[in-house]
């Protein structure tokens, strides 16, 4: 259950610590896992979250986790005949879980796309920011790198003053 809730708290934020979870976590836990459906709706999984979610805060933590699956496990599960069965039953429905992408947008690599895509098409200045491979430069290809030797930029005769010079 621990893991469940981590899962779901570090989804889609580099900085999360994995110790809370915010309303709009939670209930994509809640739909993810199976909670959600006819007799709990998105409706009552915000209900709960608000009444277990400490007054002025925007967060819950493992405790609080815990008492809003109990409370939802009674109305998940109304034919279980005792507390216990209701709360093992949802904590077998969520355990090991992690967020899914499911619907999420796929890259498109059709018609305009694919051809505008296509590094070995660029031309330009735009064509610089590209290896041979396709692959980016990163800021090599971004910026131009001010060399400070003394030289003004684009001088032929670089690097020629002592080659003319060593004799005399």
């Amino acid at each position: 259950m621990e893991e469940t809730f981590a899962n779901f708290s570090k989804f889609g934020d580099t900085k999360s610590t994995g110790k809370e979870l915010d309303n709009k976590k939670f209930s994509k836990l809640c739909k993810d896992s199976g909670i959600t459906g006819k007799l709990v709706t998105g409706t009552d999984i915000d209900i709960v979250f608000s009444k277990f979610k400490p007054k002025g805060g925007r967060v819950i933590t493992i405790k609080e986790f815990c008492l809003i699956l109990d409370e939802l496990c009674v109305k998940r599960y109304p034919k279980k005949a005792t507390l216990e069965e209701k709360k093992e039953a949802i904590r077998t429905l969520i355990a090991g879980k992690g967020p899914t992408t499911a619907g999420t947008t796929k890259v498109s690599k059709k018609g305009a796309t694919d051809r505008l895509t296509d590094t070995s098409k660029y031309t330009g200045s735009h064509k610089e920011r590209f290896g041979a491979d396709g692959k980016g430069k990163g800021l090599e290809g971004r910026e131009d790198v001010i060399e400070d030797d003394g030289y003004v930029v684009g001088y032929a005769n670089k690097d020629t003053y002592e080659k003319d010079h060593e004799d005399k």
